[in-house]
């Protein structure tokens, strides 16, 4: 193909993955009311929490300005619409990049998407479960000496929330990144048990450094899984240097 065809083509495949993402929107809009309600479920969990170890703590969530619950409301029917239109949009792009690979590239890319997805999701699905305890902790800290009212703003606290999810799922890809490297030959398995202290001790530093929040528990609820997930890559890793030792033997013989 040309510069021209593939730029056409390209253009096609963003208008299509486009209209997918705002028919998702659309959809999600007549369900705001319920996305709301999960959104804000972890605040509701973490201010229970809280009244039976600080009843006496006042918090409050707000709305301020006059186009903020506009805004509000297509920020979070965009992000839902982007989630719900997932496989077709990464259809899209893999359906615009796959004529460019050839058979064993298609073979790991298949494998790759096929695991990078659940994994992202497990990962979203994990910061937003340990969300209320995180948030619990931050809300404990508010002075309780003197009457004070805790006001929580509605569309910083989901800019909050998304922003841990995402950072929860981009770690759980760690895994899926370190095993392509070693089918790819980049990394060896001992490689990757030499840097294995080195990639713990970072994993703690990535979790305390790109999680919003500062308590220490949503610390550990993303750096222990990542370490386990490291751990699973390098036995992977392990097992595809060994098969390919095999193949190489059994060539040379």
């Amino acid at each position: 193909m040309s510069l021209a065809d593939h730029l056409r083509e390209l253009r096609y495949r963003v208008i299509v993955a486009a209209g997918a993402i705002i028919a998702a929107s659309i959809f999600a809009a007549v369900f705001y009311n319920q996305l709301y309600l999960v959104l804000m479920r972890p605040y509701l969990q973490a201010v229970e929490m809280l009244k039976e170890s600080n009843p006496n703590l006042d918090t409050s969530a707000v709305i301020s300005g006059v186009g903020t619950p506009l805004a509000l409301a297509l920020q979070i029917c965009v992000v839902a619409g982007l989630v719900l239109s997932s496989p077709f949009w990464l259809y899209q792009l893999w359906s615009y990049i796959v004529p460019a690979l050839l058979a064993k590239e298609k073979k790991y890319a298949l494998i790759f998407i096929g695991v990078a997805l659940p994994l992202f999701l497990l990962g979203v699905l994990v910061g937003y479960y340990i969300l209320p305890q995180g948030i619990s902790v931050l809300l404990a800290f508010t002075p309780s000496s003197v009457p004070v009212t805790n006001l929580l703003a509605i569309d910083e606290f989901l800019k909050f929330t998304l922003q841990l999810m995402v950072v929860f799922g981009l770690g759980f890809l760690m895994p899926v990144v370190v095993v392509g490297l070693n089918l790819m030959g980049v990394v060896s398995a001992k490689q990757l048990g030499k840097a294995r202290t080195y990639v713990i001790f970072g994993t703690f530093l990535f979790g305390a450094a790109a999680t919003p929040s500062t308590d220490p528990f949503s610390m550990l609820a993303l750096a222990l899984p990542m370490t386990l997930l490291y751990l699973a890559a390098e036995s992977i890793a392990r097992i595809n240097d060994r098969r390919k030792a095999k193949a190489q033997l059994a060539e040379a013989g």
